[in-house]
């Protein structure tokens, strides 16, 4: 056991250059550390501006709760607490550095965290477990299958048994894919040519950044409420209802945030509807990694190479107008075996996969001081 685990709340400083931020970096880098001994690169990491600039989400109340010994910091957890929906729901991300590992530092930032959350009102709790490529290949005996039924994680994981002997379920399994950029032009040509022939001039491409375009906002709204019927049992994403004011609004706030955001839609030229788009995320502070956020593509309209399309179309846009981005990484639920098949056509490669696990706390009542 760690001698003498100090736990408390985290000063959020208004600025990286005062002297209160001092242990912002350093929980901040906790994060980066545990990120390069899991991914062996940082980048999946927060920039510690980036950081501070999500502190200030308004969908999201965010709490970081650290773990000091001899006044050092050796572990953190952040608390999301959705404030537009979900409000019984709170997600933690829990690192703590290498060398403070299996010694009970975890067990008690987790338990501190659910007695936050607890007094916040919050009592189903999501966490995640990480794990690389390398450390899927052991027999089936090894595996741990989840509620859903698709996708596993190693059994043998030290997060793992972690999150099991913490009380927490296994619901799903996210498989998380990086694509080298940009992608070779013979491809592109080749998977366009297929996606052309595939929906013969029935659909018409539109792009935008950042802000989308005010006569497709409804259209895009619906859109996205659609990908949120088709979402994760656990996701948050399902109980957002879109519409125009609410999607301004998030855009205002990504771009607060110094994000930027390639979209390609796709438009049925017939009935001059939206009927997919696909949105990739710039980051402020790390222009060479991007992430892949929603592909939508109506039922009806399936069957036509349109993901393939509007994919293609994007990732070329977004190597135009961003010419340092060098990886795309994007998370795929294991049911969705036509995007998963998409992906693979454009050059992903699996780097592992995420478990999110869940657990309700029970209600204790008032309590009494």
């Amino acid at each position: 056991m760690a001698n003498d685990v100090r736990i408390e709340q985290l000063w959020i400083p208004d600025s990286l250059d005062g002297p209160d931020a001092a242990d912002f970096l350093a929980a901040v880098e906790v994060g980066r550390k545990v990120r390069m001994q899991t991914w062996g690169s940082d980048d999946l990491a927060y920039a510690p501006q980036e950081k501070l600039l999500e502190m200030a989400d308004p969908y999201e109340r965010q709490v970081i709760l650290v773990a000091k010994v001899d006044g050092e910091i050796v572990g953190t957890v952040d608390i999301a607490l959705p404030l537009a929906d979900d409000l019984d729901l709170a997600e933690f991300t829990l690192d703590i550095l290498p060398e403070f590992q299996g010694q009970g530092v975890g067990r008690q930032l987790l338990e501190a965290a659910e007695h936050f959350a607890r007094d916040e009102g919050r009592h189903r709790i999501l966490i995640d477990t990480n794990h690389p490529g390398a450390s899927l290949a052991g027999s089936e005996a090894e595996q741990l299958v989840p509620g859903s039924g698709l996708g596993f994680v190693p059994l043998g994981s030290r997060e793992v048994e972690f999150a099991r002997h913490t009380g927490y379920t296994l619901q799903h399994i996210e498989q998380f894919s990086a694509c080298t950029l940009p992608l070779d032009s013979k491809l592109v040509a080749e998977l366009e040519a297929e996606a052309d022939e595939a929906n013969a001039g029935r659909y018409r491409l539109h792009h935008w950044t950042d802000r989308c375009p005010d006569e497709w906002l409804e259209a895009v709204a619906a859109l996205e409420n659609a990908a949120g019927e088709n979402g994760v049992p656990g996701v948050d994403t399902a109980d957002m209802v879109f519409d125009g004011g609410i999607l301004r609004e998030a855009e205002e706030v990504t771009i607060a945030q110094g994000r930027r955001t390639v979209v390609t839609a796709v438009e049925h030229i017939a009935t001059g509807t939206l009927v997919g788009l696909t949105t990739i995320s710039v980051l402020a502070l790390r222009p060479d990694v991007v992430f892949q956020d929603d592909t939508v593509v109506l039922q009806e309209h399936r069957g036509n190479k349109l993901g393939l399309l509007i994919k293609v179309a994007n990732m070329e846009r977004l190597s135009e107008q961003f010419p340092d981005a060098r990886v795309l990484y994007t998370w795929n639920a294991p049911e969705n075996r036509y995007l998963l098949q998409v992906n693979r056509q454009l050059g992903f490669a699996t780097a592992g996969v995420t478990g999110i696990w869940e657990k309700e706390l029970p209600d204790l009542g008032p309590s009494v001081s």
